[in-house]
């Protein structure tokens, strides 16, 4: 049994929510989202109120009642208040800056990098040395994130590259001679 699935998902005020078969769309302030409910499971809208029940007692279906949940919680989390995540750029000349639909990297490579910014996703430089990347779509803005964060990551000797904000780098000391 999952708890996650046991919950109703609450709709706000403010924000629209329709349930089309097994599509599940919604509008808020900050935009629309919706998401395909897997056959395993029907959705039912009532109450301001979104309600995931598996449709039988299949390992496949208990999964995914839990995991159609989150998901509609996320749109409609997405709608209201929207995702954000930070990253820290630690290393001497490493910055970061954004140019127009482009983020420049400088990140220690010979040549400075230039990641294009998804649509529906804004990234904000307030220093050279730190990024906010938010949107109202969790899947985009963690993969974003992910991303830029794969192109140096945090190496484990002085702590240089990328990272999340808030992550610790396991560090190591270095051979003695």
């Amino acid at each position: 049994m999952s708890r996650v699935g046991k919950k109703a998902v609450p709709v706000p005020k403010g924000v629209t929510a329709t349930v089309t078969g097994q599509t599940v769309s919604v509008k808020g302030a900050k935009g629309e989202l919706s998401f395909t409910v897997p056959d395993d499971c029907s959705v039912t809208f009532a109450n301001d109120e979104i309600k995931v029940d598996p449709r039988s007692d299949s390992k496949r279906a208990q999964a995914m009642w839990g995991t159609s949940r989150a998901q509609i919680n996320n749109i409609v989390t997405g709608v209201t208040a929207g995702f954000e995540r930070k990253l820290e750029i630690t290393g001497v000349g490493y910055k970061a800056a954004v140019a127009g639909k482009n983020l420049q990297l400088s990140l220690g490579y010979s040549h400075d990098i230039t990641f294009p910014i998804p649509e529906g996703l804004t990234i904000v430089a307030p220093r050279p040395t730190e990024l906010i990347i938010s949107g109202n779509d969790k899947r985009t803005v963690g993969q974003t994130a992910s991303e830029i964060r794969a192109l140096r990551p945090p190496e484990p000797y002085k702590g240089k590259g990328v990272k999340y904000a808030g992550e610790f780098i396991f560090r190591k000391e270095g051979k003695k001679k």
